[in-house]
């Protein structure tokens, strides 16, 4: 693509256009700069709202990838790849899962975490190149995210996953016929067009606010549909820090009604597994039966406890 038709294109994008609610910022309070930003943000629930029957469907693909052992990518660049490292790294200690089942991927490796690394977005080889060094398979799940819809990199890994027999998701935030304009195919594409950002084309805000929130449900409702919690507690967070392990003894007590003393006892004695000292305690078990009932109950706490 020529670069007169490129930007064309990126200048027609609904996140590039200016916000006429906002064109006075600079004249702005620091309160009335604020309450501009707020009023934008306040749009962006309702919008990811809308796309709720697309994000059901990529949460079904995502479960039944889960099921039969299947992983989660995410691939982005700048904003949107960080936002997919955040949500992978945060599923082992929420959820109890193992790193390797949700992986975020961004555009120009580790250190484009914390340092831009722009350049590396623009060639659909780079994206296809880490679905390889990831080791990315038939049987896995690829999303990607990616707020203008047309980002090489990302589209480089989605067709690389689609070739390779992955089902694929695209996280965009713009519209659907703005994305595929824009040369993007994927199996669910969830678009969310936030419209003009506050401060023009800065993406990282309600464009990485939308994305934030789908990325949430999208993890949570997969873990949720996998029994990782009961009602809406985490029954199977890793106790890796004080917070969590003093979280995972009041989780205990609230479901079993025993005492603190008690519930710290048992989770020594289970190797701090919550699942199995909840079953220990109301059904006056050992280790290995509420193991064994777990098992049967595929991981489902309501169902071990005849719930």
């Amino acid at each position: 693509m020529d670069n007169d038709s490129l930007f064309l294109r990126l200048s027609a994008l609904e996140t590039e256009q200016i916000n006429s609610d906002t064109v006075d910022i600079d004249r702005a309070s620091v309160s009335e700069c604020l309450y501009m930003i707020n009023n934008q943000d306040l749009t962006v629930a309702e919008r990811v709202r809308v796309a709720i029957p697309q994000i059901t469907k990529a949460v079904e693909i995502i479960v039944e990838s889960f099921k039969k052992g299947g992983r989660l990518f995410y691939f982005g660049a700048g904003t949107s790849g960080r936002l997919g490292i955040v949500d992978a790294s945060e599923c082992p200690p929420t959820f109890g899962t193992d790193p390797e089942m949700v992986q975020g991927v961004i555009a120009g490796g580790n250190d484009a975490v914390f340092k831009a690394q722009e350049g590396a977005e623009d060639k659909l080889e780079n994206g296809a190149n880490d679905f390889k060094k990831y080791g990315v398979k038939h049987g896995d799940v690829v999303c990607g995210i990616a707020a203008s819809g047309r980002t090489p990199y990302v589209l480089g890994a989605i067709q690389e996953a689609r070739a390779n027999g992955c089902k694929t998701i695209l996280i965009t935030t713009v519209s659907e016929l703005t994305a595929r304009a824009n040369g993007a195919d994927a199996d669910i594409m969830v678009c969310v067009p936030v419209g003009a950002e506050a401060i023009t084309g800065s993406t990282r805000m309600k464009s990485g606010t939308a994305q934030k929130m789908i990325l949430n449900m999208l993890t949570t409702a997969s873990m949720v549909q996998l029994g990782k919690t009961y009602g809406n507690i985490m029954i199977d967070l890793k106790p890796t820090n004080i917070k969590l392990i003093e979280r995972s003894k009041r989780i205990v007590m609230s479901i079993t009604g025993a005492s603190y003393d008690y519930a710290e006892q048992i989770l020594k004695e289970c190797d701090w597994n919550v699942k199995v000292a909840i079953l220990r305690i109301i059904k006056d078990i050992d280790n290995s039966e509420a193991i064994r009932l777990l098992a049967q109950s595929d991981g489902f706490l309501r169902k071990s406890l005849g719930k």
